[in-house]
């Protein structure tokens, strides 16, 4: 069975139980030390920065020509804490309760109260990094609504926050880098995991722009990498985001956990055409004050701004009159799909819903609402040439965040020792969805207030251990296997680009493993993912050679997203219920809602890499609810 390690004591006590007893390395002793931090993002910046401060050696890794290119910066919304500054009942307790009824009781409750409890501090660490939150007229941070919860608890800065907070990040790495504890490597890809005698030792990683294969050892290795929502192709994320650090580790040991539950976020911009490539994130933080609604009429073509009141459903309203538009996520976009599948969807492809403000600007006025939400109307303006003063905003689910990844430990250690992960690279803390602007403040709390204390914990028993050297024939079989897999794409003689597969599988994923999933979809999607390999390895094109080629790059994320792919639908065939963002037709109440089955599925499914032509191999980490009671997950 798999150990969560997590402290005794009650809940609340845990966390400061844990770091009176963890280990130690003194400060003479922290400079002997070696870690790899693969991604720059938030988790990874803060935690690079922490532990360099406390006198590591850090090298840092990050695929982008600059670390404030991490996508950390697209957040755009704001970071959850239970600082109660509104006297509206918020508290940590509130925190952790909303956040384990909004991933429909499927993550560990002492996880998550870590999370809430930590978040208070993060606020003031932040605030004295210069972070610009948002201020009321006194002086006072401000605060907003988030969906799922009935507090304000969301600090922001505009619609710019993860950008602010990456740049706090920022400068505390580069501080860093220049009194030479961190060495940071960017257009480095992390192709493979080097393991030596069971323990994370190394990494093995290419040069973008030389195309140079380089080994570099550590005593620890820490995975910020990110999420895999991309591997749906049309999604939030950035064309650069992948799964391919977290998988490589996947298929050296470490165990994938929950990586079916995926986030489609309510609040993006619909498709627009066949040649897309991305979608873009509209902050959740705009259902504060917009309404969503579509004509009650099916296939209304009329402008939304001359169709009577009573000719609109605001049908989140209308189900949820408790939470309304601020619905949790999960709720929120299967919501928006049966609208738009029942034929009210609107706009050129009929594949939106409105989200409209005039009500909002009648009652505060323009000028408030611009204060709030400014940049985020420019941005929709400038993509789709709409004034959403004027008019509704067009709006739609998209694939957003993964809840899923992999499986670590209270210690955020995965099932290799010495290989932690952090941020969304983990599954740790959001179960089975995740409430808006609880992102940043995982990335967060992990990289500048968890694992500051947890690796060195596992770093006092290391150091007697003999330094590993990258002449170690454990590099020399990492790099062969790099390279094999290199020229095999170089040497590939197909007539289909990378992204032709990279659409493909992503379309898959959507129609059989997105917002909705079934028994018979999910088998279906195993076998054409079968085809899909077949095809990849025979019909696959890579022009250029092994320097600068950006085509090879991307054929190697994609062959690791078919394999994902795979995974994902043997998850979610096997869990026969439906939970948050997993939802399986089978299992819903006559009105639609999920239909959990606590029973037989009250566990967290973390899955072990068998081999290419092998079923992944299932281990049930149990979750015991000792402060809560499973209750049916309302909003209504």
């Amino acid at each position: 069975m798999i150990d969560s390690k997590i402290p005794e004591g009650p809940l609340a006590e845990k966390w400061n139980n844990y770091k009176a007893k963890a280990k130690l390395v003194n400060p003479a002793n922290r400079k002997k030390l070696n870690i790899i931090v693969v991604g720059t993002g938030l988790a990874g910046a803060s935690c690079a920065a922490s532990l360099a401060e406390q006198g590591y050696n850090i090298q840092s890794f990050c695929f982008q020509d600059s670390a404030r290119r991490a996508h950390s910066v697209a957040a755009q919304g704001g970071v959850n804490a239970a600082k109660n500054y509104k006297n509206d009942g918020d508290s940590t307790y509130r925190m952790f309760y909303d956040t384990i009824k909004g991933g429909d009781f499927r993550s560990r409750e002492a996880n998550v109260y870590r999370l809430a409890e930590c978040s208070a501090a993060l606020i003031d660490h932040a605030v004295a990094q210069g972070v610009p939150f948002a201020r009321e007229y006194a002086g006072y941070l401000n605060n907003r609504s988030f969906g799922g919860v009935q507090v304000s608890r969301t600090f922001y800065a505009r619609g710019q926050t993860g950008q602010q907070l990456l740049l706090g990040a920022y400068q505390g790495l580069l501080r860093q880098v220049s009194l030479g504890k961190v060495a940071l490597h960017t257009r480095h890809e992390m192709l493979e995991l080097v393991v030596i005698d069971g323990k994370a030792k190394g990494i093995i990683t290419r040069n973008l722009e030389t195309g140079e294969l380089e080994r570099h050892a550590a005593d620890a290795v820490v995975l910020a990498s990110g999420g895999y929502g991309k591997v749906y192709y049309l999604s939030t994320l950035a064309m650069g985001c992948n799964s391919s650090a977290i998988w490589r580790a996947h298929k050296k040991g470490a165990y994938m956990a929950g990586v079916s539950w995926i986030q489609f976020h309510p609040t993006s911009l619909p498709q627009h055409g066949e040649n897309q490539s991305k979608l873009t994130l509209m902050s959740e933080s705009l259902r504060n004050d917009g309404r969503i609604w579509v004509p009650k009429k099916a296939a209304d073509d009329r402008n939304p701004n001359t169709i009577p009141e009573e000719e609109r459903d605001y049908y989140l309203e209308r189900k949820y009159p408790s939470f309304g538009n601020l619905a949790p996520r999960d709720i929120s976009s299967r919501a928006a799909k049966e609208q738009i599948d029942s034929g009210h969807g609107v706009g050129p492809m009929k594949n939106a819903i409105y989200l409209d403000f005039s009500d909002a600007i009648k009652a505060q006025g323009k000028e408030t609402i611009e204060a709030k939400y400014s940049n985020l109307f420019a941005m929709y303006e400038k993509i789709t040439g709409i004034n959403a003063y004027k008019e509704p905003m067009l709006i739609s689910p998209s694939a957003h965040f993964t809840m899923g990844g992999l499986w670590v430990d209270y210690e955020l250690m995965t099932t290799i020792p010495g290989l932690f992960a952090l941020g969304e690279a983990n599954f740790a803390d959001h179960g089975a969805n995740r409430l808006g602007a609880n992102s940043l403040l995982q990335a967060c709390v992990d990289g500048y207030f968890i694992a500051p204390y947890t690796i060195p914990n596992y770093l006092a028993g290391e150091l007697n251990t003999p330094k590993t050297a990258i002449t170690h024939p454990a590099f020399d079989e990492a790099e062969k296997a790099v390279r094999t897999q290199l020229d095999k794409f170089l040497n590939s003689n197909g007539t289909l680009s990378a992204d032709y597969f990279h659409k493909k599988i992503g379309r898959l994923l959507y129609e059989k493993c997105g917002l909705s999933r079934s028994k018979e979809k999910l088998e279906e999607a195993l076998n054409e993912i079968q085809l899909l390999k077949a095809s990849f390895e025979k019909d696959l094109l890579i022009t250029g050679d092994d320097t600068l080629n950006s085509e090879l790059e991307k054929a190697g994320r994609i062959a690791d997203y078919i394999e994902l792919a795979e995974l994902m639908c043997h998850d979610a065939l096997q869990r026969e219920e439906s939970c948050g963002a997993h939802f399986r037709e089978e299992y819903q109440t006559p009105d639609g809602e999920a239909v959990r089955n606590d029973a037989d599925f009250c566990y967290v499914s973390a899955w072990k890499w068998k081999g290419a032509a092998q079923k992944p191999e299932l281990h049930k980490e149990p979750l015991v609810f000792e402060s809560v009671e499973l209750a049916v997950r309302s909003y209504k």
